[in-house]
């Protein structure tokens, strides 16, 4: 607990006066802060043990105003432990709320604090992951209330850990979304100690808990239910060729998806928003057959040409393919729990292992990388990752498991219309996708 106390600091005796400046000492966590009482004394007008006035003409107003003074501010004491923990506050800290309490919240927070420290890693993110990092960052202020912006990282040890995690069991009964916020918290205490900030590190004895993450891949007769269906109103077409062509791109991320612009030397080339790669996929004829269906006046597709952000959109995407799931299971053409693009993803990595493409194919298809020394030397063969897409959509759309197809497998050969033919004309019609002769 603090203490307060009048120190004479006799330190500091004015050579014009002979007098020193009579001050409250605010001890704290073992250390002290002093607060000027605008009183000069003589050090032999000053009863240290007694803290008192002794041999002045006014010691009685001065003791009185002396403890009138130090009684504000043990009541203001009171008031900041029942606001704060006192723990979470320096010496110098303390010391400004005493001096003024009635602007606590503007007092200034120390710039190594747990969440000063945090608001400046996340500044470096950007997209999903800063959401992600931002929902931690208010998990953790609920879980302090008015005491979190005064944490500090040696505060946090493994039973506090355990509090906070049991904590996010209240709202987070999903030990994956637990893990999500203590990985970031984690991520935190990186970053601090790569920046010096600390040496406190109580993951070292803290174990997250996971559990294992339910398949979220679609067989292959299930994509081919989907794909083929035609008993999806026209407005759900537009959801169910957005799915297909996410599918098409190996899984690509939604976002990406939405910032794409145009197509260069027969690729579509784009930057990931999540590790900032840049990122190549060949134009397969039945890729462009969709984007010939929905080319954009200002992206490469014209669904995010109506939208501000691609948030918005992916509701929207969200709600359509849930009335497409509803759809399909009242015609009894397919069951299913979820249709989310994020299944697309899963499903081509699970039919290309089936194809028993690589794995390493198999990470480089879906931008993963092992940042191993020996990635810096060796240049990648992305035409392994060409033939890998162009094997899972021969063996999801036609049924046939080589590589490019044979000449008897038909397949639509369609031709995008450029930017300047898509704004003068919107009578662009899809194709049909070629099937097994």
């Amino acid at each position: 607990m603090a203490k307060l106390k009048i120190f004479l600091d006799a330190r500091h005796v004015s050579v014009k006066t002979s007098e020193a400046a009579l001050k409250v000492a605010v001890s704290h966590l073992s250390k002290t802060a002093y607060i000027p009482l605008e009183i000069s004394l003589k050090p032999s007008q000053w009863d240290a043990k007694g803290c008192k006035v002794t041999q002045h003409p006014k010691r009685k107003s001065l003791n009185d105003a002396i403890s009138a003074k130090l009684l504000e501010y043990k009541v203001v004491l009171s008031e900041v432990a029942e606001k704060y923990d006192l723990d979470t506050l320096s010496a110098n800290e303390l010391r400004d709320l005493l001096v003024d309490w009635k602007n606590s919240d503007k007092i200034r927070i120390d710039d190594n604090c747990v969440m000063s420290v945090f608001g400046r890693f996340v500044e470096h993110k950007t997209g999903r992951t800063k959401n992600l990092y931002e929902c931690t960052e208010k998990k953790i202020r609920a879980f302090l209330g008015n005491e979190a912006d005064r944490l500090r990282f040696e505060q946090v040890n493994v039973e506090w850990l355990h509090r906070f995690n049991d904590y996010l069991a209240q709202t987070a009964p999903s030990a994956n979304s637990r893990s999500i916020h203590m990985r970031n918290f984690r991520a935190i205490f990186n970053y601090a100690i790569d920046n010096e900030i600390t040496t406190n590190y109580p993951f070292r004895r803290f174990k997250i808990k996971g559990e294992p993450t339910r398949k979220r891949n679609f067989d292959v007769e299930t994509l081919r239910a989907i794909f083929n269906a035609d008993v999806l109103d026209p407005w759900m077409v537009r959801y169910r060729d957005l799915f297909k062509l996410t599918f098409m791109l190996i899984g690509i991320n939604f976002v990406d998806l939405c910032n794409l612009k145009d197509i260069r030397n027969g690729r579509i080339e784009y930057v990931r928003a999540k590790t900032h790669k840049l990122y190549s996929i060949k134009l397969e004829p039945e890729i462009e057959a969709i984007i010939a269906k929905y080319r954009g006046d200002i992206h490469l597709l014209n669904y995010m040409d109506t939208y501000k952000d691609y948030r918005s959109f992916y509701m929207n995407t969200c709600t359509g393919l849930k009335a497409i799931r509803e759809r399909l299971a009242e015609k009894n053409i397919v069951n299913i729990d979820t249709l989310t693009t994020y299944w697309a993803r899963h499903s081509w990595a699970t039919i290309a292992a089936s194809l028993d493409i690589p794995k390493e194919t198999i990470a480089a298809a879906l931008g993963h990388s092992s940042h191993t020394v020996t990635d810096i030397y060796i240049e990648f063969d992305y035409r392994k990752v060409d033939e890998a897409n162009r094997r899972v959509l021969n063996w999801v759309l036609y049924g046939y498991e080589g590589g490019y197809a044979p000449q008897e497998v038909e397949k639509p050969v369609p031709t995008i219309p450029s930017l300047r033919e898509a704004k003068s004309s919107r009578n662009v019609v899809g194709f049909e996708f070629g099937k097994v002769v």
